[in-house]
């Protein structure tokens, strides 16, 4: 074996393997990101009003953040991903509806274009489910 066959196959390896890396960096960014927006219900980070209120225990905007929370950190470990795929871009998607298209047709002016994409980046997991480099995957090993 010549070191050109070395390099060859060291760079047919990396190239089946990246979208893979890609798949699981989307993931962890996506479910850490989502999390931050997800807390804020509990009051972290300015909270609801920016001021650091939090929801009241026990109310259904409550239960959604406890929902997001639990789909920010399945999909950020890759376990049931497709299922939590699925809930967390309804959630979005009922948000982007409930809230903010009553206020106007486009998403920039009625500030609905972080919930129409999460809703949309949740569905393409739901499709495409956690990758190699996830707990779902080494479940069914």
């Amino acid at each position: 074996m010549t070191a050109l066959d070395i390099r060859t196959d060291t760079t047919a390896t990396a190239r089946r393997a990246a979208p893979d890396v890609v798949l699981l960096a989307f993931r962890v960014v996506v479910g850490f990101l989502y999390l931050l927006h997800a807390v804020m219900g509990f009051g972290a980070f300015g909270g609801v009003d920016g001021h650091g209120a939090g929801l009241p225990v026990g109310s259904a905007y409550w239960w959604v953040s406890v929902l997001q929370v639990a789909g920010a950190v399945l999909v950020a470990v890759g376990l049931c991903t497709r299922i939590a795929g699925f809930l967390l871009s309804g959630l979005m998607a009922g948000a982007y509806f409930l809230m903010h298209a009553p206020a106007g047709w486009n998403p920039l002016l009625n500030l609905g274009e972080p919930a129409a994409l999460y809703s949309w980046i949740f569905l393409l997991l739901c499709a495409f489910g956690g990758g190699r480099y996830s707990l779902d995957t080494l479940r069914r090993r």
